[in-house]
């Protein structure tokens, strides 16, 4: 069941996925359907839905070849595609350096 303020934010995110070089990001607490919506609204512009699957071990080298995975897909066989990656699937932080 799809209330109000969910049909909104579909109706949102699904505008602006189709425009031309089109892009979202989403900001929410965990738990309120951001992901959801963004399969959802996905699903109804036709577009393939790209997302990382976490194991153990994974790190920067796996996190590059997948980024070659969804390159090639994009590029070589020009198919739509939404790319969903969010804060769980961050295996590792790193430390930003500070330039002075």
């Amino acid at each position: 069941m799809l209330f109000d303020d969910a049909l909104e934010h579909l109706t949102r995110i699904h505008r602006a996925i189709r425009m031309n070089k089109g892009h979202c990001l989403l900001v929410g607490v965990g738990g309120s359907g951001r992901g959801s919506l963004s399969r959802l609204a996905s699903h109804c512009a036709g577009y393939k839905m790209f997302e990382i699957a976490l194991n153990r071990g994974y790190g920067e080298y796996h996190f590059r070849e997948d980024l070659k995975k969804l390159y090639n897909e994009l590029g070589l066989n020009n198919k739509a595609t939404t790319f969903l990656f969010s804060d769980g699937q961050i295996a590792e932080e790193g430390k930003q350096s500070s330039i002075c």
